[in-house]
């Protein structure tokens, strides 16, 4: 049978535009949907936004430590609306570097939501086209709990739109997101508290790495209270909010950002009209090469729930176009020391296995850390420190894991993730000789195990 196109991508976020634009490079006929906005939660209300805000809160702390190298500055002000606008100028030129890619890529651009009817078909702004092979690539959603109130809470989604900066902000959830918000929030002049219902967030990395950062962070005034969750929340009469917390205690703030997860968007998509079957956590459920239940379709990124992390879904869109049209460049995505990072203030760098990670798996663990006070607040008040953590198996003097938290963590990470990647060991940091003086030269100078 004739098909209108050989690849249909249902989503232009990081992992479909990566698919599109690959396919049509190998000479595929492709079209794209999209609904919403070009680039997906990365570009629009993600890690670019976020990012973005994020060196804005920076700000606070270089006016505050320039006076230590005989800078005299006037009373700092910061304009949130400036920097609001700002980022819409920056996002609305990305949106327009996408759309560009993919016109010239001669991928063929449908704006709209649109619909599986059969394995075959998608109809979208009341056409249908027909397809040899479906890609589901819509992504995620914030999801708020629905406890009495919910309707007054916001997510990521609204955060990077506020008219106005909040005075007291309450954020809620112990993963990456809540921590990264709840450092833009109080970077910026709120009165930041942070719940989360576990004993320490950021439950999945490191132990050393998770208590590092919340001593950090009470260190520069953030309120953190761990146990503790929201029962109910009400507006007041002042237009401010108060949230009623299980252990009865109420705490009032003029903004509740939610960041306890994300669902994979699958809103009226018509997979019932398929074959596609979800997990129990509701993710589109596929196997090692991407394909659903319903053999002509596939799904990546976030919608799978794997690794949820924007370069991944630039693999995994890139793994999907080789294999249908370049099979002879075809290879599967390594989900391996994948590094990350936490743009947290300050920052966290990580790949490969954290320390319980290693012993859970058996490893004759050796254990590398410096605690250190960067050069640059030598000459300043601030007494932040940066830590540093190598995991190293004893046996095999392989290095299983790196660990960061301090200014500019993801950069320095990157680097050794290369390193972990090609099977580095200890001595093969030890024989490196450091960039001096240099934060990142302190991995391969640490020579002292603190545990074994």
């Amino acid at each position: 049978m004739a098909y209108d196109f050989d690849l249909y991508v249902i989503g232009a976020g990081s992992g479909g535009v990566r698919a599109a634009r690959f396919a049509a490079g190998f000479g595929a006929k492709v079209a794209v949907a999209e609904s919403r906005y070009l680039g997906g939660t990365c570009v629009n209300v993600g890690c670019v936004p976020k990012k973005l805000l994020v060196y804005g809160a920076h700000f606070a702390e270089d006016f505050e430590q320039s006076s230590g190298f005989g800078w005299t500055l006037g009373e700092a002000e910061f304009d949130w609306a400036t920097l609001i606008s700002n980022k819409d100028r920056e996002i609305n030129r990305l949106n327009g570097i996408y759309r560009t890619l993919l016109i010239n890529s001669g991928v063929t651009l449908h704006e709209g939501h649109a619909k599986i009817v059969d394995p075959h078909t998608v109809e979208i702004n009341g056409e249908r086209f027909t397809a040899k092979n479906i890609l589901i690539a819509t992504g995620g959603w914030p999801q708020i709990p629905e406890i009495p109130g919910h309707e007054h809470a916001i997510s990521s989604n609204q955060a990077f739109f506020l008219k106005e900066l909040p005075k007291r902000v309450l954020v809620v959830g112990g993963g990456y997101i809540a921590v990264e918000f709840a450092g833009i929030f109080h970077g910026l002049g709120a009165e930041t508290t942070l719940l989360y219902r576990g004993d320490l967030f950021l439950r999945g990395f490191d132990g050393a790495v998770r208590k590092h950062l919340q001593e950090e962070l009470s260190k520069r005034g953030m309120d953190l209270q761990f146990n503790a969750d929201i029962e109910r929340i009400e507006k007041l009469a002042d237009g401010s909010l108060k949230a009623t917390l299980k252990d009865g205690r109420e705490l009032e703030a003029d903004c509740v950002f939610y960041a306890t997860g994300r669902r994979p968007m699958l809103d009226n998509l018509g997979l019932e009209n398929t074959g596609v079957t979800l997990d129990k956590k509701g993710f589109v459920e596929v196997d090692e090469q991407y394909q659903t239940a319903e053999p002509s379709i596939l799904a990546l990124g976030d919608v799978i729930g794997r690794v949820q992390l924007t370069p991944v879904a630039l693999a995994e869109g890139m793994a999907v176009a080789r294999r249908l049209f370049k099979p002879e460049q075809y290879r599967p995505v390594d989900y391996k020391m994948i590094p990350t990072a936490v743009f947290s203030l300050p920052n966290i760098g990580t790949v490969g296995l954290t320390e319980e990670e290693a012993r859970e798996a058996g490893h004759d663990v050796v254990i590398f850390e410096s605690r250190f006070r960067p050069m640059k607040l030598t000459l300043t008040d601030c007494q932040e420190r940066t830590l540093m953590k190598l995991v190293v198996d004893g046996k095999t003097d392989k290095v299983l894991g790196c660990h960061m938290v301090g200014p500019d963590a993801g950069e320095i990470v990157q680097g050794l993730a290369i390193a972990l990647k090609a099977g580095a060991t200890k001595r093969d940091f030890d024989d490196t000789i450091g960039v001096h003086p240099t934060a990142a030269e302190e991995f391969v100078t640490m020579r002292t195990p603190v545990a074994g």
